[in-house]
């Protein structure tokens, strides 16, 4: 499957080098994490998935100028240091972008309100300056290399489609001008096609192509404002062969989540997040539907960076081993490798990769976690 973007990529656009995290949930050492545009991580429960993960969610909210909120949220500091602060008295990130042209290094430290503080902070080897409580890179400077930084962490994002019941974001209804972005749960998912197919007709006609796909009976979107509430809009549907009223609720779980993650995937370059990231995404997903969904992963990537964390032996039956990064957890701390394709090339003449993890011959396994007095702290 291809999709011909209608633009391409800033010419400035760096992917991200390399992560390097200490101190963070987890993650107790991860030294110069190679990151490459496709990022699938596999691993046990508990190893360690999720959290690389949100390392990109609390550097996101360290710009946004939240880290007191995300703290709060995540229960405290000693919730966010590994094994808490009695054990790890400091917390540090850096990032790299671009071959090492630029970079973003971070240090927080515990205080006595059960906190987290900024204790060092620089880009490209300059010191910034706290905001409060707040981290320097939430201040806004208007140029440099510190803008050019604040303006690749304003375009991560972390989706959640996972929220299809009753009361979902999905199902209400939202501000019909609410199109800047597809925002992380779906929630405005109708403003966010409606703004598509008026102005970006080509990728609109591809995300309608791709949805009846896996679902033949859908035709098309119904995207208007409201008749009682011009301001508003909800998720409406033409079913093929009838002029029935069909809603987002006569829609099931898993084309829904299609249905949102086809319009993430396949947004204008010029719109996409610069990392774009999920965790277990293929839920509920029909096979088809997620041999459907990795081909757009593979599309998005051209313009994007993607960190896509899955349990499923099938979305790694789509990626190469390149693409792959073994998570493992002993005694308490995660360790993150990149899969050598040496290692499995040869047994990929007979076996495909899900086949491979599933006779655990690369790890990513359940491991028996060494029992000592830290593993009564928070994981």
């Amino acid at each position: 499957m291809t999709h011909n973007t209608e633009a391409s990529a800033p010419n400035d656009w760096q992917p991200l080098d390399w992560l390097t995290v200490s101190g963070f949930k987890s993650l107790q050492s991860v030294r110069k994490l190679q990151m490459r545009r496709i990022n699938v991580v596999i691993g046990a429960n508990g190893s360690g998935k999720s959290n690389l993960i949100k390392v990109f969610s609390f550097l996101e909210a360290l710009r946004a100028g939240r880290l007191e909120e995300y703290v709060a949220r995540a229960g405290g500091g000693d919730r966010v240091l590994h094994f808490g602060a009695k054990t790890t008295g400091e917390l540090t990130i850096e990032v790299s972008f671009g071959n090492e042209v630029n970079r973003y290094e971070i240090t927080l430290v515990p205080n006595e309100l059960d906190g987290l503080v900024p204790s060092n902070e620089k880009a490209n080897e300059e010191p910034l300056s706290s905001v409060g409580a707040e981290a320097g890179i939430s201040k806004d400077v208007g140029a440099g290399i510190l803008s050019w930084i604040q303006s690749r962490l304003d375009r991560w994002q972390l989706y959640h489609f996972h929220d299809t019941g009753r009361h979902s974001p999905f199902k209400k209804t939202c501000a019909l001008h609410d199109n800047e972005f597809l925002r992380p749960d779906g929630s405005n998912l109708p403003a966010f096609l409606y703004f598509l197919k008026m102005k970006h007709a080509e990728s609109y006609s591809f995300i309608r192509r791709t949805i009846r796909l896996v679902a033949p009976f859908f035709d098309d979107f119904v995207l208007r404002p409201m008749r009682t509430n011009d301001e508003r809009i909800r998720l409406e549907w033409k079913h093929v062969g009838s002029d029935s009223y069909f809603d987002v609720s006569s829609l099931s779980d898993g084309t829904l989540r299609l249905m949102a993650m086809t319009t993430l995937l396949s947004q204008p370059a010029k719109l996409l997040p610069s990392v774009i990231l999920l965790d277990e995404p293929e839920l509920g997903l029909h096979p088809y539907a997620t041999t459907i969904f990795c081909s757009l992963v593979k599309t998005a990537s051209v313009n994007a960076q993607v960190v896509l964390a899955t349990q499923s032996p099938l979305v790694l039956d789509h990626f190469e081993p390149r693409d792959v990064l073994v998570a493992e957890r002993r005694n308490g701390a995660s360790s993150f490798t990149r899969l050598d394709a040496k290692h499995v090339d040869v047994w990929l003449e007979d076996y495909s990769l899900g086949q491979l993890w599933e006779k655990n011959e690369f790890g990513g396994r359940p491991n028996v976690e060494t029992r000592t007095t830290r593993l009564a702290a928070n994981p």
